[in-house]
């Protein structure tokens, strides 16, 4: 697309969207922003040959720096098979780029006193107390394993969640005939309220000793709850009170209500090779029903420029158009790495620790990719993913809908594509 056509179709966006980008961000020309048009070109390039050949039905990138806009496209379909383009107010299955959010959601409350970080959590949720934690252990000779559980050294620590050493993960623990008791229990289960979930939680051992190894899970989910009993609101009307509503994040929420409906992404599947298919789950419809379970780690949807909002208060060290939500010190906090030399699960990429919901970069020679120390960054299950790049004053934004997404590096390919094109 040549610099006259893009510079139209952000002046038509900010027109458009109004509130949803926001005075505090302003859409320019590429070269306001130190980004060359000729090097973003690249990016539509290679995004349109992955809808030509059918890996993906569409997609939509943004690139934000120094507060401004310098790059919003999109490419391919909404809805590949009714012939539906893809828009830049297109709403997403956010997955576990939720999780950031519930980590500002915790830190408003951190700000107003009502709890210490390192509390123990069954402090405000006994449910989660005198936990166990699952032994697995094998017969160096048969192979054959034993199933045993042993007492929590320590209590789960608010930090814990925020930083996933809780020993919550995803799957659960085994019991004794080597069955998941998450599955037996019905913890991962969205039929219910975030209260029910965490209960089951507390009924389970977890995986890990609190505070010994870096396991992806649950812990946003009991912090949801958390956030619940310490405020005394419902999850999601405590998110749109303090975050989504001061920030004008106007599309963002749990349900996609009827007026939306028709800007709500159908979401893929991959098919056969590098191609896609229809997604037939439960999580292509179930959006656009009342929400019951109100997660703090997968549950939200979004766009990308409300999305874009909320980095941005972020990288202002916690304020967005005169509006603070947090403090620069406790922005300064959340994205400093907590891990140190902990052990860590195979999910966090090489050379990143973690800081409260998010990766943390050590720098380039560290990760083996471009970009800045201290960028930090997270996806969702379903392929979207953001980075904000505190040095180089920048935000990028890539929305998609293929799940499973593993393996699938589409998101990184933009990520690479947009550093490409700084030219200051």
């Amino acid at each position: 697309m040549k610099l006259v056509t893009r510079v139209m179709s952000m002046f038509m966006v900010v027109l458009l969207a109004g509130g949803a980008v926001g005075q505090g961000i302003r859409s320019v020309a590429p070269n306001g922003t130190g980004l060359s048009s000729e090097r973003l070109d690249r990016i539509g390039a290679v995004m349109n040959e992955h809808v030509a050949k059918g890996h993906i039905a569409g997609a939509v990138g943004l690139i934000a720096r120094r507060g401004k806009i310098g790059y919003f496209e999109t490419y391919g379909f909404q809805d590949k098979e009714a012939s539906v383009a893809m828009r830049k107010d297109t709403i997403f299955r956010m997955y576990s780029m939720t999780k950031p959010i519930t980590g500002v959601a915790v830190m408003i409350l951190y700000e107003e006193g009502k709890f210490y970080l390192t509390d123990p959590v069954s402090k405000y949720l006994p449910e989660l107390a005198n936990m166990k934690v699952a032994v697995v252990e094998a017969d160096p000779k048969t192979g054959k394993k034993t199933r045993y559980s042993v007492p929590a050294q320590r209590e789960i620590t608010i930090l814990d969640l925020l930083r996933h050493t809780s020993g919550i993960d995803y799957a659960g623990p085994e019991d004794v005939e080597g069955k998941r008791i998450y599955e037996k229990l019905g913890t991962n289960s969205l039929d219910q309220p975030i209260g029910e979930m965490v209960k089951k939680i507390g009924q389970a051992p977890l995986v890990h000793q609190p505070g010994t190894m870096w396991e992806y899970g649950l812990s946003m989910d009991v912090l949801a709850r958390l956030v619940e009993v310490v405020s005394g609101q419902a999850y999601d009307k405590f998110l749109e009170q303090r975050i989504f509503k001061p920030l004008g994040m106007v599309d963002t929420g749990y349900t996609v209500p009827p007026e939306k409906a028709n800007r709500f992404s159908k979401l893929y599947a991959p098919g056969d090779g590098w191609t896609i298919k229809p997604n037939t789950s439960p999580a292509q419809t179930s959006y656009l029903k009342p929400a019951v379970n109100f997660g703090g780690g997968s549950q939200s949807v979004s766009t990308a420029a409300d999305y874009l909002r909320f980095c941005q208060m972020l990288l202002n060290g916690g304020e967005l158009d005169g509006v603070r939500i947090l403090s620069r010190k406790t922005v300064e906090l959340m994205t400093s790495d907590h891990l140190g030399d902990m052990p860590r699960g195979s999910l966090l990429p090489t050379g990143y620790g973690f800081g409260f919901t998010m990766a943390v970069s050590h720098g380039a020679g560290k990760t083996g990719v471009i970009g800045s120390e201290g960028e930090y960054f997270w996806g969702g299950a379903a392929g979207t993913r953001f980075w904000i790049d505190p040095k180089e004053q920048m935000i990028g934004i890539f929305m998609i809908q293929i799940l499973p997404h593993t393996n699938l590096t589409y998101g990184s390919q933009f990520r690479q594509l947009a550093y490409q094109a700084i030219s200051d």
